[in-house]
């Protein structure tokens, strides 16, 4: 394992087209490198964001022809840095199982632009935050069906998308499988980010003594859609090493993979696991708890 290295989170606000993002994200990587990343993550959706379903289906790529995935690689080759796409809409052929829907794809490329892993998103986004505010990810995105641990030159990492993050069992499951970095790339809505992203990010990372980054997306996008920013880098007891705040830009820090180490013998709550029963359901009836 390698030593210290330098992640960079890059954190902007995608529109529903490809060609400017990939401009703005072509600068962002570069910013990135000259800052000394050896690590550079984009948030979820890093090239489009197209909130209405139609026009999103129709925009998808199979992988072998996604532009942004051409693009960052040959971009990866020329600096020589790591590249985390935090996800792009893969469109799924009919021979490869596809039903219509896409995949919300991360992917992990080395630094000659080589597709290390990739991890389809687990956890479909459907909620209803409020009358007016409502997201019904799994109408247009098929979900993933199994967890992705990628070896780097610093350890294994585990790759994550956006809403899995409210789910603690994925990240104690790729800790205990040897992950040291959990990645979260996100486009986390202003609502929910405001209430949440800080407080789960900060609590993955102290339930797993793992290093967390999560580039995000920030700002006002097509149809008024709103996304949280904040692009965090927490270390593995909780504390954060950097915040991108709401403007679109870098942020860097220093990674320590033997402080994973250190973390863990602190406290070391991963072998502490033990099976436990549950307890039957109760009701009450005339004022008494009676076991069903």
């Amino acid at each position: 394992m390698a030593g210290v290295f330098t992640a960079g989170l890059v954190q902007f606000t995608a529109a529903r087209d490809y060609a400017p993002n990939l401009e703005v994200l072509d600068s962002l990587v570069r910013v990135a490198a000259d800052k000394g990343a050896d690590l550079i993550c984009l948030p979820e959706n890093a090239s489009l964001i197209e909130p209405l379903a139609e026009p999103a289906l129709a925009k998808a790529f199979p992988e072998d022809e996604h532009p942004t995935l051409a693009t960052l690689q040959a971009l990866a080759a020329e600096l020589g840095r790591w590249i985390l796409v935090g996800s792009i809409n893969v469109k799924q052929r009919a021979s490869e199982g596809g039903d219509g829907r896409i995949t919300n794809r991360s992917l992990l490329l080395d630094a000659s632009g080589g597709i290390v892993a990739r991890y389809d998103k687990l956890h479909t986004f459907d909620v209803t935050l409020s009358s007016g505010e409502f997201y019904r990810e799994s109408d247009t995105v098929a979900a993933g069906d199994k967890a992705v641990l990628a070896p780097t030159p610093w350890g294994l990492m585990g790759l994550t998308i956006c809403y899995d993050v409210r789910f603690p069992h994925l990240y104690r499951s790729l800790a205990k499988a040897g992950a040291s970095f959990l990645t979260v790339p996100a486009a986390f809505t202003k609502t929910t980010g405001e209430a949440h992203w800080h407080l789960l990010l900060r609590a993955r990372a102290i339930e797993t003594g793992c290093y967390v980054l999560a580039p995000a997306q920030t700002g006002t996008h097509a149809e008024g859609r709103k996304t949280f920013g904040h692009s965090l880098i927490v270390d593995p007891w909780g504390d954060v090493l950097a915040d991108g705040g709401t403007e679109p830009g870098v942020v860097t820090a220093k990674i320590d993979p033997e402080l994973v180490a250190r973390t863990r013998q602190r406290i070391p709550s991963l072998e502490h696991d033990r099976p436990f029963g549950m307890p039957a359901a109760t009701s009450v009836a005339g004022g008494k708890t009676a076991s069903n």
